[in-house]
């Protein structure tokens, strides 16, 4: 699968533009701050009908406008398809493929699976649960419609429980009776939701393991472990049991929303005991093993963006990485770096086609090498 190209209006500091990509390496260049960023967070849109950094669709308009459109042709195993994404405020967003609108955006997400890797997710090790969460409910979103559904009707009803608790604690009187359907429906989506998310563990951790292995040079043991009260036998007498807590708080206590993945170096928490390198390293072979498991569910490679990655890794990472890439292990790559020369001489022995743009105010042009 690889993106032929974009077309953007609107979109960030973009007002027009349009560019056409090669299906190998494409790398964006210029100073921090012109756009380029911008950039790969409009192929991720295209993938996914969202932005990576701005989750609010309003926040990704161009200053003093209001609407941007975000339209892209792919390739996926030799079928063309033609994603035009459309925002416009105080209106519903509209996904068209190939001109037929789509109703619901669930029904394309998975459809163009894409990976970023970015200089901000090492939070997905410092930060709390929910960044651990999201991840792992992205990933098993595009490859799993039954686990998306699930996941969409379990925000729904702890979003409606949480709203009663909050008129019980005005009124000052619990109503066990008029609750108890949203119990039952967010006890049995607990149970599913935490049973797919172990059973998913189970087959990404030897590939997760591995890349580190590759990244680190074997020089540690890591695991990951899924803490979660929902797969016990007793979860729905504890979920009942809660009420009071729930009652005190004004918020549903127990359930999905409460799991952690907890990223573990040596048999210790890597949050709390990993070095800077060791941190990097792991959140690379995340990434890397969502790459990889994309490829085995989806039958196609993912789309790849590297955002300013050359800057925040050392030589051996760096290396490490693109020995990867010169292995063919992936298909098309978007890369974004301050400094073209640096790109240039690491692409330079890749054995790949490599094209370069210059990024500057919004403007894209090509690099002139």
């Amino acid at each position: 699968m690889y993106l032929k190209n974009i077309r953007l209006q609107q979109f960030k500091n973009y007002q027009k533009a349009e560019v056409q990509f090669s299906s190998e390496i494409n790398c964006f260049v210029g100073i921090n701050g012109s756009g380029k960023t911008n950039l790969l967070d409009a192929i991720h849109y295209l993938c996914l009908t969202k932005s990576a950094i701005n989750g609010v669709d309003m926040l990704n308009i161009l200053h003093n406008k209001d609407f941007f459109t975000v339209f892209g042709d792919f390739d996926l195993e030799g079928k063309e398809i033609e994603v035009r994404c459309i925002f416009e405020s105080g209106k519903k967003k509209q996904l068209l493929q190939n001109r037929k609108a789509i109703e619901k955006m669930s029904d394309h997400v998975g459809l163009l699976p894409v990976v970023m890797i970015a200089p901000d997710d090492t939070g997905l090790i410092k930060d709390g649960s929910e960044e651990r969460r999201r991840f792992f409910d992205n990933m098993l979103c595009q490859m799993d419609k039954q686990y998306l559904d699930q996941l969409v009707r379990y925000q729904h009803f702890l979003k409606q429980r949480n709203a009663l608790i909050k008129q019980f604690a005005d009124k000052g009187r619990w109503d066990s009776a008029f609750i108890e359907p949203y119990d039952r429906e967010i006890i049995s989506l607990s149970k599913k939701i935490a049973t797919a998310r172990k059973s998913f563990l189970e087959e990404y951790y030897p590939i997760l393991k591995e890349f580190y292995n590759i990244i680190s040079d074997n020089q540690e043991q890591i695991g990951v472990a899924y803490e979660t009260h929902c797969s016990g036998a007793e979860f729905e007498k504890e979920f009942k049991a809660s009420a009071q807590k729930d009652f005190l708080l004004k918020r549903t206590n127990m359930g999905i929303h409460k799991d952690d993945f907890v990223f573990e170096i040596e048999g210790y928490p890597i949050r709390k005991f990993g070095s800077q390198g060791q941190q990097k390293s792991f959140v690379i072979a995340l990434k890397l093993a969502q790459f990889q498991i994309f490829l085995t569910h989806k039958k196609t490679k993912p789309i790849l963006l590297l955002d300013d990655i050359f800057d925040k890794l050392d030589d051996n990472r760096i290396g490490k990485l693109m020995n990867l890439v010169a292995d063919h292990r992936f298909g098309q790559l978007f890369i974004s770096d301050a400094r073209p020369e640096r790109s240039k001489e690491i692409l330079a022995g890749i054995g790949a086609e490599s094209r370069f743009f210059l990024v500057k105010d919004g403007e894209i042009g090509n690099w002139d090498q």
